[in-house]
């Protein structure tokens, strides 16, 4: 049976030449991504992916998987930043890394082409690459980075997210695309239909009036540690004492957030660190990034720190990131090949949480649902929280991307959420970008990439929860279910 799947493969080769262009075009698809934005060029690149692989006499599933890794590869060639912070070591690793995970996320892609059979394959192909991307956030364990519907983040269309979610966005995204690639005038006008229609839906709602804002003044740390110097001994207390510095200058905060791993010391061995952070905090509680330990298990913590040093709230990161937090299969890993996982500074890893919370700060401060770092592009976890927030607290340490990409696209995914929630997300990141992002998605304060500092923010306001907070995916299953009705039926009376 494996031998004759593999002759039907190669049989069904398309050639060089045509996988290399849809590669290019996977590739042009991923400037809508962050940092460029660019909707405009990805969009018309989507509907000539959809149009190749609608129209390919055969080898549809490898158009399908090597386009999808030149959209990947060219998303997510920050991939190579963590190999390169020790580059005698891991460096060699780096091209590996590029190849394994683009043409690996690809199968996803590879997998919906099957939906281009038929008499309708322009709509079969939407269908089907809304479902695997989808999937994508919660097959072995996730990783919904890049999807297609993310190039409308920091453009109205976005605030559609606040209805159906991002794979909602997503099949918006495709099916204007499956519109467009079928050249033909009347398509066409109705693709350009729901691109006005997004804009004005998302350019009406952004006009709303604004929340009025909680009477809570935040101070976000962001001591630009690079991350080849984080843990050296000696720089790490001048990273520290820097951010003590920001902590206690000017006039008194509500809150004073640091970023994730802020703390190159373990509170539960060194007492002293957590009355220093308290002292500069001169009575105000002091959210910080930690690394926790309770015998051999390491967890990464967020800690809130109030008056004598003491810990009044903590909060384990859960959702880990495989091969960065932890090893898969990670004690047999460590002990016979000395693989160790790359943020962690413990053997073979950090230790999962139990899973979302909610942390009550009291006060003008209300209710926050912190996320750490990575736990940021996982819709499904911020719904997971076990009561509606005030507000979403995102501490995390982008030094591990780079400077380029991907700490853009994280931030974008946070506004994302922030719209998907209808709540403020106040983000404290390491390198940057910090910044405070309304309950619509909106940047309203930051501090720039690369530089250390602080900033003074007043909170804002939460909106109701929308109908993605209320109902998560079911409404865009309901609509994918029904398109898929609607496409057989079709099928059906055409064949008869």
């Amino acid at each position: 049976m494996i031998r004759a799947l593999c002759r039907r493969a190669v049989a069904g080769w398309p050639g060089a030449r045509p996988v290399a262009g849809v590669a290019l075009v996977g590739a042009v698809m991923a400037s809508g991504q962050a940092p460029l934005g660019w909707w405009w060029l990805s969009l018309p690149a989507l509907a000539l992916f959809l149009h190749l692989l609608a129209s390919a006499p055969r080898g549809r599933g490898w158009l399908a998987w090597f386009g999808g890794a030149g959209y990947f590869a060219a998303a997510l060639a920050w991939i190579v930043e963590p190999f390169l912070i020790a580059p005698e070591v891991y460096g060699w690793m780096a091209p590996f890394a590029v190849v394994f995970l683009s043409f690996g996320l690809a199968l996803f892609w590879a997998v919906a082409s099957l939906g281009a059979r038929g008499r309708f394959p322009l709509i079969g192909l939407a269908l089907g690459l809304t479902l695997v991307e989808l999937a994508r956030g919660y097959v072995l364990t996730g990783f919904p980075w890049a999807m297609i519907g993310h190039v409308w983040i920091g453009h109205a269309p976005a605030q559609v997210a606040a209805l159906i979610g991002p794979s909602g966005l997503t099949l918006f995204t495709l099916l204007v695309a499956a519109l467009l690639a079928q050249r033909r005038v009347v398509p066409m006008a109705l693709a350009v239909g729901l691109v006005a229609a997004g804009f004005g839906f998302g350019m009406w709602r952004e006009a709303q009036p604004e929340p009025a804002p909680r009477m809570a003044m935040l101070r976000l740390v962001q001591p630009n540690a690079e991350q080849g110097l984080k843990w050296d001994p000696d720089q790490a207390r001048l990273f520290f004492d820097r951010q003590l510095s920001f902590t206690a200058a000017g006039s008194r905060p509500d809150l004073v957030i640091w970023p994730e791993t802020a703390v190159p010391y373990l509170l539960e061995e060194n007492p002293v660190v957590g009355e220093l952070i308290a002292q500069a905090g001169r009575g105000s509680p002091v959210a910080v990034g930690v690394q926790r330990v309770e015998g051999r298990q390491f967890w990464n913590s967020l800690a809130v720190i109030g008056s004598g040093g003491r810990v009044s709230a903590n909060y384990d990161k859960h959702h880990l990131v495989p091969f960065g937090e932890y090893i898969p299969f990670g004690d047999v890993m460590y002990d016979w090949f000395g693989l160790v996982a790359f943020a962690a500074q413990q053997g073979n890893g950090y230790s999962p949480g139990p899973g979302p919370a909610v942390l009550d700060l009291g006060g003008n401060l209300g209710k926050a649902l912190p996320l750490i770092c990575y736990e940021a592009i996982f819709p499904q976890d911020l719904r997971a929280a076990p009561e509606r927030a005030d507000w979403i607290l995102q501490i995390t340490n982008d030094a591990w991307f780079g400077t380029w990409s991907g700490p853009f696209q994280h931030l974008a995914q946070a506004q994302l959420r922030a719209i998907e929630q209808g709540l403020p997300l106040v983000r404290v990141a390491n390198t940057g970008v910090t910044a405070v992002i309304d309950a619509r998605g909106r940047i309203v304060d930051s501090l720039p990439m690369g530089e250390a500092g602080y900033l003074d923010a007043r909170l804002p306001g939460a909106l109701p929860p929308p109908p993605y907070a209320r109902w998560g995916e079911g409404p865009v299953l309901m609509l994918l279910m029904g398109l898929a009705l609607g496409l057989w039926i079709a099928r059906r009376r055409t064949s008869a």
